[in-house]
């Protein structure tokens, strides 16, 4: 039984590539399609018999996946890695039901089950449907990638949030003390005056408040000016934040890559951090043609996944995941000798001849290996 949940985990709980795990994504993201649209297609107005029988079908199908789904990864829970951590099976589902998603799991089916047995008002699936656009994190590692990063500049965030709204009331209380006198109808008090604060830092301008002394408007394009720039800071914070991120996440993913390689295989953590730096990920499609016979060598590449052919005579020679190819031309300063084609599409690692020759000449030992294989390529051809 362990060993099924340990396959079914693999399918449900995991990303990868196989058909299958594509298979029960495209469903899950169908089911929470027909949700949404269901909820959608109720609010219209003078909507027909038509539009009614899709909801309810919609409906159906969302909640039979969603509560296959649910059940399902309340079994598999202890395969996780918040499962494994915890002391038995009871906990590491507990676990799982009090995470964000998982509640977002449970929300998203109880107003079907509910309704099985009294009437639920349309709302409540409304709100379901909503909440379970969340389950796309974890099939989108975009959504994975904008809590990460707002995890991670939490403090920044908290201190420019913090500043606006200290602008935000300032400006609403100048902008009262200026106006009240003028307009006591529209600037009634400060409360009512954060409408006009928080639209005009925003440069949305309704136009359903607006100060009609010099004063007034003159403190009012001052606030436009300053909400933009207050705008900017957060903004700022989070571009920095995701490029650090996708950058950190880019090196992780490189650094993984690099140690499966047998060359680096033996080398220490520092080692293989300072080669990942250097090496650049490169996605081939199958049947192309990645380097040519006579062109210019200008880099060396490692295969992670996939394999290539390499056209040399008598007989071509195929490269598979962990072997590396176009080091004979930059170990000799020649052209290229062959031409080397993804037979399927490739995942390589791709080293610029200038990093080779640094790279080279900073760890001998892998020099040596290098040329040991490029000595026995050149003999067996």
């Amino acid at each position: 039984m362990s060993a099924v949940r340990k396959q079914v985990y693999a399918l449900v709980g995991e990303p990868g590539r196989s058909a299958a795990h594509a298979a029960v994504t495209a469903v899950l993201v169908a089911a929470i399609a027909a949700a949404l649209g269901a909820a959608m297609v109720e609010t219209l107005a003078g909507a027909g018999p038509g539009a009614a029988t899709f909801v309810a079908w919609s409906r159906y199908f969302a909640l039979s996946v969603f509560s296959c789904e649910l059940a399902t990864r309340l079994w598999i829970a202890p395969e996780s890695k918040a499962g494994i951590a915890a002391d038995n099976d009871l906990h590491a589902r507990l676990s799982y039901l009090l995470s964000f998603l998982g509640l977002v799991d449970v929300i998203a089916v109880l107003p079907g089950w509910a309704a099985l047995v009294f009437p639920v008002d349309r709302e409540w699936f409304e709100i379901a449907a909503a909440l379970g656009l969340f389950k796309l994190a974890r099939c989108l590692p975009a959504l994975s990638l904008i809590g990460a990063v707002v995890a991670r500049e939490a403090r920044s965030l908290v201190a420019a949030v913090t500043a606006m709204c200290i602008m935000l009331v300032i400006a609403a209380t100048v902008m009262y003390l200026l106006e009240r006198d003028v307009q006591p109808d529209i600037f009634q008090s400060i409360p009512h005056s954060l409408w006009w604060g928080i639209v005009t830092m925003a440069t949305v301008g309704y136009g359903d408040m607006a100060p009609a002394t010099a004063l007034g408007r003159i403190f009012g394009g001052f606030t436009m000016l300053l909400g933009i720039a207050m705008f900017a800071v957060p903004a700022g914070i989070l571009a920095s934040g995701f490029a650090e991120e996708i950058k950190r996440r880019d090196f992780v993913v490189t650094w993984q890559a690099v140690a499966g390689v047998p060359l680096f295989a033996r080398l220490d953590a520092s080692r293989i951090a300072s080669i990942a730096r250097l090496l650049k990920p490169e996605i081939v499609a199958a049947n192309h043609v990645i380097v040519h016979r006579g062109e210019l060598a200008h880099a060396m590449f490692f295969i992670v996944e996939g394999e290539v052919e390499v056209d040399v005579q008598p007989v071509p020679v195929r490269l598979k995941p962990g072997q590396f190819f176009g080091e004979i031309a930059l170990l000799r300063d020649l052209h290229r000798t062959a031409t080397v084609t993804a037979v399927k599409e490739c995942r390589l690692l791709t080293l610029d001849v200038a990093d080779f020759r640094m790279l080279t000449a900073q760890y001998p030992d892998l020099k040596r290996q290098v040329e040991l294989v490029a000595a026995e390529r050149q003999l067996g051809t």
